[in-house]
């Protein structure tokens, strides 16, 4: 074990690998994994090789291990004195993914909830907004937009991943630093899920976001950008139909505010084809966590 200082606190430590705090303590109990030194006050300080650790457990449950088997492999490698680096084996959060999809389609609340519980516990918070709620929000979305499933199974599961998703949106502190952010669904929209999981990848990285959710007339988003001053405002489209008042709003936006960004996405956004979204660009950030940090990060210089 290191003998080097402790310097994070678990807080920061949890801010910088995307794992809860609760999670991290589960793990030094439940495995003994990193053992934490103790400042005067009693309160954990990590040192920069129990970050490393934990970054290479980390990689691995994101791989489709469980943190059992990682601290398995980890014990292993630490015997036979190799490195800690990345294995290259395939990334499994899909099957979980696909499995979630099947009890909610099939009405399971108590598995649904079992299976986002999993998914918390084993992966980090971007890993299951991104690539396991997020993916499930676009089969979800397709599936009723191809009319294979009914509107009652929309809901249900729209239900169950609003609740979830509720749950941690407001537990990420904001830096003052950072200007505001609106979140809104374009007109018409009721589905909001695209643009939770969106708000909170914006939480995480400290913005304070002023999230509204279903579509509102136009009038009232112009009171809330006169009253909030946000540098961005990001708009939601899932239905095609509503794709066009959409484009419309976020040009109107855009002329009427100098000063105002406007990002819209969501599935009818993403089924534009490649001329329209050549035409809009200025509006789309992109499909991935990367795409939409560069894309913000162009318009914060």
């Amino acid at each position: 074990m290191a003998t080097e200082e402790g310097k994070y606190n678990i807080k920061a430590v949890s801010k910088m690998l995307g794992i809860q705090p609760g999670t991290l303590r589960a793990w030094e109990r439940r495995y003994q994994i990193v053992a934490p030194k103790r400042n005067e006050s009693g309160h954990r300080l990590y040192t920069e090789e129990h970050i490393k650790i934990l970054k290479w457990l980390i990689r691995k449950v994101d791989q489709g291990f469980s943190i059992s088997q990682a601290v398995s492999l980890l014990e292993n490698k630490e015997l036979n004195a190799e490195p800690l680096q990345m294995d290259k084996e395939g990334d499994r959060s899909g099957a979980l993914a696909n499995e979630l999809l099947e009890a909610l389609l099939h009405f399971n609340e108590s598995k649904a909830h079992d299976l986002i519980n999993q998914a918390f516990s084993f992966y980090t918070i971007d890993k299951v907004l991104i690539d396991i709620l997020g993916s499930l929000l676009v089969k979800i979305g397709h599936q009723w937009e191809e009319g294979k499933i009914t509107s009652a199974h929309e809901h249900f599961a729209s239900s169950i991943l609003r609740s979830r998703i509720g749950m941690i949106l407001h537990s990420f502190p904001h830096n003052g630093v950072l200007p505001k952010v609106v979140a809104v669904c374009g007109p018409g929209e009721a589905h909001e899920l695209g643009l939770l999981i969106f708000t909170l990848f914006l939480r995480r990285r400290g913005f304070e976001v002023v999230y509204l959710g279903t579509s509102i007339a136009d009038e009232d988003i112009d009171t809330v950008i006169g009253v909030v001053k946000p540098k961005f405002l990001f708009l939601s489209c899932t239905l095609k139909s509503n794709v066009p008042e959409t484009l419309k709003l976020s040009e109107r936006l855009t002329e009427s505010y100098g000063n105002l960004h406007v990002g819209i996405g969501g599935f009818g956004i993403d089924s534009l084809g490649s001329e329209e979204k050549m035409k809009y660009e200025q509006f789309i950030p992109g499909s991935s966590p990367q795409e939409w940090e560069e894309w913000i990060k162009e318009r914060l210089l």
